[in-house]
């Protein structure tokens, strides 16, 4: 059980550009010391657990012991005690090299003609015990797996880092948690399409292999063959699933070869998308199909419990709303349709004078994205300047020597319900601040962007903002949650400066909140704001329409309404996050051929452009 607890850490762990050797673990014993035996079988988990350690190069430089794992208790005239098993709780960390050369578990569909490849660290042993798949039959097993070579494990981890640095490698999923079939069904589920796996590879023959010339009836084959299909799909075994191109395939079994691993690396299926007709997880053995399902039909099988669970704890609709998407044979997932190049540097001239204006990047207590904006302004050419509302309180900075601000988000009061309104009214309340702030706004050289709790924040300072009067209040999302997604939005056309020539794009942006819903205190401010071009940003489904719908729309608000402007542009409110996706490599998805910078760092370039 311990060094199985590492090497799953470790196969969770290599998606990711790490060097095995960079690996450290942290490792969380539990034992019920002192019962008869247990002190023992803790000793033995943790040599165990040392000894894979040293062979694989990977050190334990901390950990935890939690050693009074058994309960005592009096029934009547009886002692009774429960002692849990010795076990191991493991957390693995590693300095990740290039951020852009990580895996993840999504199957590419548009990179041509892919294979699925599994490479067995089991070598062929498909032991069931303590499985889920054991669990959910009401067994427990005699049989369990384990690391049986470190240097297998080992070597499956140098061939992957060495085939992703190659891009060689499109997708990667490991098969230890519920097993092959629950690896290729949500590797399926990320890519929105199908699967066909063939399982003959995996599932020997046992007349042939396992029984020999002992002679058996029809029908006891007919069962053996079952249990090796079973076996196949849901043994827990150590292993790597990976996607490569079909025209890549011999040079991808050339690599692995180099490192011992030929014999134990398998070809096993392929994609195959809704174009194709084909959008649906299918085993085949035996040149036959053994089972065919709706890649959707399996999906929501495989999300119900999630979504019973939240139809009890949120909104119920937004629950039913969400199930439902998988469903949805409309649903084009996320996309990325521009209006603008974003390889051009608009701020580029102004770069080149010299001159770098300063902007307050201004936060209050919990607020933790200034880190991201502040870098974001930097690249645009300012000089970002980190000012906490106790400086501006204190009179440490004043904003007559700012050009700009961006009120923050993050956390603002430990996130408490209304955390931006309490922002809000650090400076109304405050005389000598709502001056400060009042005069700011009103200068005609000045712009300033509020994000998230800084969008809150300065919605509840409309009255100071000139032509700010019909904004909305943000309140609790509909779906009754916080909401952390990257989701679609689209640029409206209006006058903010930030988003000059950029309207009629959607593109995906980092979503994270719990109180994002745009409440117009007024029927008409809505009204006055769709009238005068003050909307500046509305979420979209996925075929790029303004949407009202869960979970395309995470909050729920009117429109799908989530960023304003005033009439001239100066003064921009948005609820999620373009500061944290303004690089390429910040996004969770993206479509090839970006650079560096994302889309949206054209927001922060416009803000230069703007000064001049």
């Amino acid at each position: 059980a311990s060094r199985l607890a590492i090497g799953e850490a470790l196969t969770n762990l290599v998606a990711a550009d790490i060097e095995l050797s960079r690996v450290k673990l942290s490792a969380n014993w539990m034992a019920a010391c002192g019962v008869a035996g247990e002190d023992a079988r803790l000793f033995d988990a943790v040599r165990a657990a040392s000894d894979l350690c040293q062979a694989l190069g990977v050190s334990i430089p901390v950990g935890k012991d939690s050693l009074s794992m058994r309960t005592v208790w009096r029934d009547g005239d009886e002692d009774k005690q429960v002692a849990a098993p010795v076990s191991l709780i493991v957390s693995s960390a590693a300095r990740v090299s290039d951020v852009r050369l990580s895996l993840t578990p999504q199957l590419r569909t548009d990179a041509g003609e892919t294979v699925l490849m599994l490479i067995d660290l089991g070598k062929g042993r498909q032991r069931l015990g303590g499985s889920i798949f054991a669990q959910v039959t009401q067994r427990l097993g005699n049989d369990a797996p384990d690391v049986d070579d470190a240097e297998t494990l080992a070597a499956a981890i140098r061939a992957l880092r060495r085939l992703a640095a190659d891009g060689q490698v499109l997708a990667c999923h490991d098969r230890s948690d519920g097993g092959l079939f629950a690896a290729v069904c949500e590797m399926a589920f990320a890519g929105h399409c199908g699967v066909v796996l063939n399982i003959d590879m995996l599932a020997m023959d046992p007349v042939a292999s396992d029984w020999g010339d002992f002679k058996i009836r029809p029908e006891q084959v007919s069962v053996r063959r079952e249990e090796q299909t079973l076996r196949a799909l849901f043994n827990e075994e150590l292993g790597l699933l990976i996607q490569v191109r079909a025209g890549q395939r011999t040079a991808v079994m050339d690599v692995l070869r180099a490192e011992g691993l030929g014999a134990i690396s398998h070809l096993i299926g392929k994609p195959q998308t809704a174009e194709q007709g084909r959008d649906v997880i299918e085993i085949w053995r035996d040149a036959k199909s053994i089972f065919a399902l709706p890649r959707a039909e399996l999906q929501q099988v495989w999300s119900e419990v999630s979504w019973r669970i939240a139809r009890l704890r949120d909104n119920p609709a937004c629950a039913d709303a969400e199930f439902a998407r998988a469903t949805d044979a409309d649903d084009r997932g996320l996309s990325m349709q521009l209006t603008f190049d974003p390889s051009a540097d608009v701020a580029a001239p102004m770069i080149a004078a010299g001159s770098r204006p300063r902007i307050a990047v201004l936060r209050e207590q919990g607020v933790n994205s200034h880190y991201e904006m502040a870098s974001a302004f930097d690249r645009a050419g300012f000089t970002a300047v980190d000012v906490h509302m106790t400086d501006l309180i204190e009179d440490r900075v004043q904003l007559a020597g700012f050009k700009g601000f961006a009120a923050c988000g993050g956390f603002s009061y430990g996130d408490v319900l209304g955390g931006g309104g309490g922002w809000a009214k650090t400076i109304l309340y405050n005389p000598k601040l709502a001056e400060q702030f009042a005069a700011f706004f009103t200068r005609l050289d000045t712009f300033a962007l509020g994000v998230c709790n800084g969008c809150q924040m300065m919605s509840q300072l409309s009255m100071l903002i000139p032509g700010a009067q019909c904004w909305p209040r943000f309140t609790r999302n509909r779906s009754e949650q916080f909401e952390g997604r990257l989701v679609m939005v689209e640029v409206v056309d209006s006058p903010s400066l930030f988003f000059a020539g950029m309207a009629g794009s959607t593109m995906p942006i980092a979503n994270a909140h719990g109180e994002g819903f745009a409440s117009f205190t007024q029927p008409e401010h809505r009204a006055q704001a769709e009238r005068d071009g003050l909307i500046a940003v509305r979420y979209v489904d996925s075929a790029g329409s303004a949407t009202e719908r869960y979970p395309y729309n995470p909050n729920g608000s009117p429109g799908g309404i989530t960023g304003l402007t005033t009439p001239d542009g100066r003064f921009t409110i948005l609820m999620p996050h373009p500061e944290r996706v303004r690089r390429t490599v910040q996004m969770s998805w993206k479509p090839p051929g970006l650079g560096e910078d994302s889309p949206w760092m054209r927001m922060f370039r416009n803000a230069r452009r703007w000064l001049g």
